[in-house]
């Protein structure tokens, strides 16, 4: 226990000393978040399938909880309940372009050293072009249900259920609910709830007022969470715990194209499409999964239908929803209808990430819109969306109500769009007569193995150090 406490001074010691100039102390999160007796309890476990390279690397770390896919090393850091996901790592001869194709001269892999990840989801690939075979992140702590993807970081803080997109992080902090999409940021403090995305072409800015973003994600003095989201999360930790506790399970039925993950919770009424996939931590309670719809890590789809080819990224959470065919719902959303205040969605909309549906009437949002911000009634709808077809128009800036948009509305839309395509086809929404497998063919093969902590002695609390390569 000495040297896993040790290990958890240095990783604070190291995130301070980037985070100097805002005179952040990241101590007091680390001392209230973790409970050390419970990183002597869980296992760890890492997936194996025949179309990932096998390569863990893990070094002086407490993995408690955690799962890892694809190549990944750690290092004096420790991981906690997060998933580490690199099934989408660039491989060996693949080209990231910048000019001209730069080409890969080998397998890409996750770099977590000198870390706090807690309850953290880590994805996708580096987007950093000096880096392009190493997705890293060192000297930075991460809270409760952060999404990190295809970011590097350095010396950072990110706050509970934050966001940052394929982009470059140094010596910043990240306020809590916030989602962040600017390519790099060097040494900024971001403030909670902002939406942030920018490129050369476009800018999309959205911050919640502060009364009401406290009431869904607040956080204490030291850093921890609370609110409506939150307490919807923690209310339902119990059904997952059950899961690490049985090694085997029967498998939900499905169909031969579908994938739904060991380690998801699903209960109650369930109808799975054809190639669907249902990833780890996700949780289904009476839900319908159209052909090609997913729900990825960290998401909730209950009392819900969701029609074909439906994405709910990361943290999505769909309650008592109706959503229409080709509809993206964003990282970390919150569509919360009820029995008596359902909600309607479209087809074809785009629901931002970090956007709050929370009615207490019916509300119907029509086809072809994007949806963003905080929707209470029918009358929020107007200040709050706007027709894509309208969007492609603007050439210069828009406002409507809190939001800000800049820039070519058609190059916004047409790279969302583009992005949507690629989630499908990478998911394994597209396959047909044996072509565009995806995670949701690939994943129905996957091997799980377990690793535990030492639980005595000079290194109890630490996992023992092991290196698999191909």
């Amino acid at each position: 226990m000495k040297q896993l406490k040790e290990l958890n001074d240095r990783i604070i010691r190291r995130v301070n000393v980037n985070l100097e100039e805002f005179g952040f102390d990241t101590e007091d999160f680390v001392k209230y978040s973790l409970d050390y007796d419970k990183m002597l309890k869980f296992y760890a476990f890492y997936g194996i399938t025949s179309q990932h390279p096998i390569f863990f690397h893990f070094r002086n770390s407490n993995i408690a909880g955690s799962y890892f896919l694809g190549q990944c090393y750690v290092g004096r850091s420790a991981i906690y309940k997060s998933d580490i996901r690199g099934d989408e790592l660039k491989r060996k001869g693949d080209t990231v372009r910048y000019r001209k194709d730069v080409p890969l001269v080998e397998d890409e892999r996750i770099t977590i050293r000198d870390s706090l990840l807690y309850k953290t989801l880590v994805h996708s690939n580096s987007h950093n072009l000096e880096s392009p075979e190493e997705f890293s992140i060192h000297n930075t702590i991460s809270a409760h249900y952060v999404n990190i993807h295809g970011s590097d970081l350095q010396g950072c803080f990110l706050g509970p259920f934050a966001t940052v997109d394929m982009m470059n992080l140094h010596s910043c902090i990240i306020g809590e609910f916030s989602y962040v999409q600017t390519g790099e940021l060097f040494h900024r403090k971001v403030d909670p709830g902002t939406v942030w995305i920018r490129n050369q072409n476009f800018e999309f800015k959205y911050k919640f007022k502060k009364e009401i973003l406290d009431n869904y994600v607040g956080v204490n003095s030291y850093h921890q969470p609370r609110g409506i989201i939150y307490d919807f999360v923690k209310e339902r930790e119990q059904d997952y715990e059950k899961l690490f506790d049985v090694m085997n399970l029967d498998s939900i039925k499905a169909p031969p194209t579908s994938a739904v993950n060991r380690y998801a919770v699903v209960q109650g009424k369930i109808q799975i499409g054809e190639n669907v996939l249902v990833a780890q931590r996700a949780f289904l309670e009476n839900a319908i999964m159209g052909d090609g719809s997913n729900a990825q890590e960290n998401t909730y789809i209950i009392n819900s239908q969701l029609s074909g080819n439906c994405i709910t990224a990361h943290g999505g959470k769909i309650i008592h929803s109706d959503i229409g065919h080709s509809t993206f719902v964003g990282f970390n959303s919150f569509l919360n209808g009820k029995p008596t205040a359902p909600i309607n969605i479209g087809e074809g909309c785009i629901i931002m990430p970090h956007t709050i549906i929370d009615p207490d009437v019916p509300i119907t949002i029509p086809e072809e819109h994007l949806i963003w911000g905080f929707i209470r009634s029918e009358e929020d709808i107007k200040n709050n969306s706007i027709a894509l077809d309208e969007l492609v128009e603007i050439r210069d800036t828009l406002k409507i109500g809190r939001m800000k948009f800049s820039g070519l509305g058609s190059v916004f839309i047409e790279g969302f769009k583009k992005r949507l395509e690629h989630i499908l086809l990478a998911n394994g929404a597209l396959f047909h007569n044996g072509e565009n497998r995806g995670h949701a063919q690939d994943d129905q093969n996957i091997s799980f193995n377990i690793i535990q902590p030492y639980p005595k002695g000079e290194l109890e609390g630490l996992y023992p150090s092991i290196r698999i390569k191909p």
